[in-house]
């Protein structure tokens, strides 16, 4: 859906490859209140900053919870509305709204039919197996890393 897509520049017509890189809640990164979703645009770096106000507001609407996928495929498609509708202009972070956020999060809900059926991130490449990834997992000190 939204974790790996490619959206048209308005002005440009330029198409930009937006690629979703990782989530991490700002409390610890710069003191804000908010969850940052990073994307790369052709490489660039670009943060969409959602205010964790959302989470509990979208609780607080019907009882369902925000999760990481669902909160990474709403920032992607806020990037992508930004990028169509010339709102992007070049800047490194964005931050959207509340509201934004909540409605962005019902239309990914809407889109996908449920939250079970949003992809699973981090991306990996599809075509690898398992036993050629050179990494071990928190809680699974018996395995080793390949390069070891």
């Amino acid at each position: 859906m939204y974790e790996d897509f490619h959206a048209r520049d308005r002005f440009t017509g330029e198409d930009l490859h937006c690629t979703w890189k990782g989530t991490v809640v700002a409390i610890a990164t710069r003191h804000a209140d908010a969850t940052d979703i990073r994307f790369a645009v052709n490489g660039r770096p670009v943060w969409i900053a959602m205010p964790n106000e959302a989470w509990v507001q979208q609780k607080a609407k019907n009882g369902h919870v925000i999760t990481d996928y669902l909160a990474a495929q709403a920032a992607g498609r806020y990037l992508k509305s930004i990028i169509e509708t010339g709102y992007d202009n070049g800047r490194e972070m964005y931050t959207m709204s509340i509201d934004e956020v909540l409605q962005h999060v019902d239309e990914v809900v809407r889109e996908a039919g449920h939250t079970s059926k949003l992809p699973q991130l981090p991306l990996v490449n599809r075509d690898s197996h398992p036993a050629e990834l050179d990494f071990v997992l928190p809680g699974e000190p018996h395995k080793q890393s390949l390069s070891e």
